[in-house]
């Protein structure tokens, strides 16, 4: 069975066949949880007592994992034993290759948070026709946004495109995180309902990345209040000077290839909506107003700037906010000058 390709995880995990061992494993702590728990539903059935949950110590003794993986639940069927949070060593290894050659029908789930793909733990159970090794890192882009869809349709509601699109720019950290704005957002429209992207900012959206947000469109329109005052509630809301930057270094490099665009003659509505992952609606309007106040060089030139802000933060004496506001507020003064 071995490492598993992605496009085999959603049967897999529907039904793991005559599997042994699961390895789940990769960066997203929340997926891997979300993973196991599917298992376990569909393995137990829901059955509390065919349910075999051991803390880590438990693989110091080898042959405990295999023996409990081979027990008979006293209501019948499968069981399952889940172990959290492992690592590599010795005794893991020496566990799960107890397990794999054990009896009995039992399925094993070890969760193995950031292990490496070249351990001795993930090299057994990779090894092994009665093994699975599941990755599960973070999505983004079109996966996350699929995944997002797959969620909502699980919960009961559907969304607008721009909907999706805007969540997955920003809610793909971590799956547990993720699927809980989810379903407070299926709460929020109801049984049936279709998510806008209205309801998204009124239910799920961060108010320090919106702010942010806010202050990067009305810098780079010349709306240097504006902008200082957004940036001002970003920071009180916990947004961070390094943050700050790179969201800024990122808005402008949008634009710069936006503006390569309108260079070459596309329409400045035309260049935006060519941009991928796509402007948020309501920003459009913003960036395009941007586009008609900065021409390539200079904002190669700003990308530049910002670059040596984000040094900064980290390598001198000054405040690093004091940094990050000052390269904020000194592009919506370039902006200001070119209206």
């Amino acid at each position: 069975m071995a490492k598993l390709d992605a496009r085999r995880v959603p049967a897999f995990l529907a039904d793991p066949g005559g599997c042994r061992v699961v390895l789940l494993h990769g960066d997203d702590p929340g997926l891997i949880r979300e993973r196991a728990e599917i298992l376990v539903r569909r393995v137990t059935e829901g059955d509390a007592l065919r349910l075999v949950e051991l803390g880590r110590e438990a693989l110091r003794s080898p042959g405990q994992l295999a023996t409990e993986a081979a027990s008979s639940p006293l209501t019948g069927g499968r069981c399952l034993v889940r172990v959290r949070d492992i690592g590599d060593g010795a005794a893991p290894v020496a566990a799960a290759k107890a397990a794999l050659g054990g009896p009995g029908p039992g399925l094993v789930v070890l969760e193995a948070p950031e292990l490496r793909t070249s351990s001795a733990l993930y090299k057994a159970v990779e090894a092994s026709p009665q093994g699975a090794v599941v990755a599960c890192y973070r999505e983004r882009g079109a996966e996350l946004a699929g995944s997002i869809g797959q969620i909502l349709q699980e919960l009961g509601v559907s969304a607008e495109p721009a909907a999706i699109e805007w969540m997955a720019q920003r809610l793909g950290e971590d799956r547990m995180l993720l699927r809980r704005e989810l379903e407070k957002l299926a709460l929020f429209v109801g049984a049936g309902g279709r998510v806008t992207p209205e309801d998204v900012l009124a239910c799920v959206a961060e108010g320090s990345a919106l702010d942010l947000e806010e202050a990067l469109m009305a810098a780079m329109t010349g709306e240097t209040a504006v902008a200082d005052r957004a940036l001002a509630t970003a920071f009180a809301e916990g947004a961070n000077a390094v943050q700050v930057v790179r969201a800024a270094l990122r808005h402008v490099q949008r634009l710069h290839l936006a503006s390569l665009a309108v260079a070459g003659g596309a329409a400045a509505s035309a260049a935006v909506d060519g941009l991928r992952p796509p402007v948020f609606f309501r920003h459009k309007p913003a960036f395009e107003r941007a586009l008609r106040l900065w021409r390539p060089e200079a904002l190669e030139a700003a990308g530049v700037a910002l670059l040596e802000a984000e040094r900064r933060t980290k390598t001198t004496g000054m405040p690093s906010e004091v940094v990050a506001r000052n390269a904020v507020t000194g592009l919506a003064r370039q902006a200001a000058a070119r209206r």
